[in-house]
């Protein structure tokens, strides 16, 4: 008899990991918060490397629809300092490793692939019970229930599921990124346009920074980074658009008037992101019917990998699912042996990534992070929710 599977969460990870699930004959029903697929925007773009976030996608058999939704010309890659000097400029030439689509075109795809009834919305996990048989007892926020013998978190930074097998809390990393939004952007943003060029800008000095990407109908999609405490993030007024501005803009007064126009100019409101870790190398005993998924198991500062894992995970346990019948705790202790050196990895190069972007040495190390590199750069980092 097949287990009864849950998985709490409609991210990617939790997406493709139903889909997998599928492929191989084996049904699963995933739990969603939100009351809809369009309940909220689904961030930027992705750069979907060949060695995860392709390889998941290739498992979910879903290769061909992620090809159609690619943004031609997106793997470019600009460097800038901090009064608008080009320091870096490398082309797309297609034959990049890291196509970039956008987050909400890529979950599309995958929602698309999953039957009616597979994903049930307006379903908030209250709490979780582990019974005695490896089973857990789900109670969900409209009062509804149900039994499982597999429990998935796949619910982000901020999991339900992840105290069932951790006591470990994501901490603030010391920056903070703020997000806006530029449109029309070649007849209203000219000078930025031309600054960030057809790709991912990174604009860079010590502590602070100004990521953008070129996505399609003429958008620039940035997030301002600084260094500082969480404090100091949580005393701006974001409801006060022109005093957030101001004081934003302060912090880069010295920048280029293209760059500064990010703040200034922008078309959106600021919406602050402060950035959240979980410790490098969490890892949690094997405890009998749970498992986690993507930013649940291994938050980190955003490097371009996090999505990237998260499918990755998602089809990786579905395959270990799979290859266990009537064995899901040899399912389990397979996935996560080779989960948790995989994410202590990606942890890892994202702090790198991180010191190369804003340490003392910025942009110069940055600029040494791309010579040391043997495959392109990474995007810019993109924060959004799972």
């Amino acid at each position: 008899m097949a287990p009864s599977i849950a998985i709490i969460g409609a991210g990617l990870g939790g997406l493709m990991l139903a889909r997998v699930l599928l492929v191989n004959g084996i049904a699963a029903t995933i739990y969603e918060a939100e009351a809809s697929a369009q309940a909220r925007a689904q961030g930027g773009m992705l750069d979907i490397h060949e060695y995860d976030g392709q390889r998941a996608l290739a498992a979910a058999g879903l290769l061909d629809e992620f090809r159609a939704i690619v943004h031609a010309g997106g793997q470019a890659t600009r460097v800038l300092d901090r009064h608008g000097t080009l320091l870096f400029d490398q082309p797309d030439d297609g034959k990049g490793g890291r196509p970039e689509v956008l987050r909400g075109e890529l979950r599309r795809i995958l929602l698309e692939s999953l039957p009616r009834g597979a994903i049930q919305w307006g379903r908030k996990l209250a709490s979780a019970t582990p019974l005695d048989d490896g089973r857990h007892a789900l109670v969900f926020s409209d009062g509804t229930h149900a039994m499982v013998d597999l429990l998935v978190g796949a619910d982000g930074a901020w999991s339900k599921v992840r105290p069932l097998v951790s006591d470990a809390q994501p901490v603030y990393a010391g920056t903070g990124f703020i997000e806006t939004w530029m449109f029309d952007v070649e007849r209203r943003h000219a000078a930025s346009a031309q600054a960030a060029g057809g790709g991912a800008l990174f604009a860079m000095a010590p502590g602070q920074g100004i990521f953008a990407h070129r996505e399609p109908d003429g958008v620039l999609h940035a997030y301002l980074a600084l260094n500082r405490p969480l404090a100091w993030f949580d005393a701006i007024d974001f409801g006060d658009a022109v005093s957030a501005r101001a004081q934003l803009d302060a912090e880069f007064a010295d920048w280029a008037p293209p760059l500064r126009a990010f703040i200034t100019d922008s078309d959106s409101s600021l919406v602050p992101r402060p950035i959240h870790a979980l410790p490098i190398g969490h890892r949690w005993p094997r405890v009998p019917g749970v498992t986690l998924l993507g930013d649940a198991a291994h938050l980190m500062p955003p490097s371009g990998d996090g999505a990237n894992l998260a499918m990755l995970d998602g089809a990786a346990l579905a395959q270990a699912i799979a290859a266990h019948p009537g064995k899901l705790e040899a399912a389990l202790s397979e996935y996560e042996a080779a989960l948790c050196p995989r994410a202590t990895a990606a942890a890892e190069g994202a702090v790198e990534v991180f010191d190369a972007c804003f340490g003392a040495r910025a942009p110069d190390s940055l600029l040494e992070f791309f010579a040391r590199s043997e495959d392109r750069p990474a995007q810019s980092p993109n924060v959004g929710a799972t």
